[in-house]
């Protein structure tokens, strides 16, 4: 929904991934840049979660706050989900809380649905 309207209820942005984003954002010089949740084929589980910086949303996006953009065929994957921000010893990165996926590995990435 380019308009700008907020998520329905089957995907949520937590807080502090919404931090993250508008600090990425800014630190790689696009202070108005949203990030792309994408879900592709491939990976170690059979799907994968993809993530990058873009300037514009597709005219079909779902556009949550401005800051995440979802294709429709991405959100039928991530229905229910929920992007998050994981800082950690290993490293800081997203994570989706995907109810859908039955396994992953443990890149935490990749993922099956069932």
């Amino acid at each position: 929904m380019p308009d700008g309207s907020t998520a329905p209820a089957s995907f949520r942005v937590t807080p502090r991934a919404m931090r993250q984003i508008v600090e990425i954002a800014t630190r790689e010089g696009k202070p108005q840049a949203a990030l792309r949740v994408a879900v592709d084929a491939g990976g170690c589980s059979g799907f994968q979660y993809r993530f990058g910086l873009e300037d514009q949303p597709a005219e079909d996006d779902l556009v949550i706050e401005g800051r995440v953009f979802i294709d429709p065929v991405s959100l039928d994957l991530l229905s229910g989900s929920e992007l998050d921000w994981n800082d950690a010893l290993i490293g800081a990165h997203f994570t989706v809380k995907n109810p859908q996926a039955v396994s992953g590995c443990g890149c935490g990435v990749s993922f099956a649905i069932g």
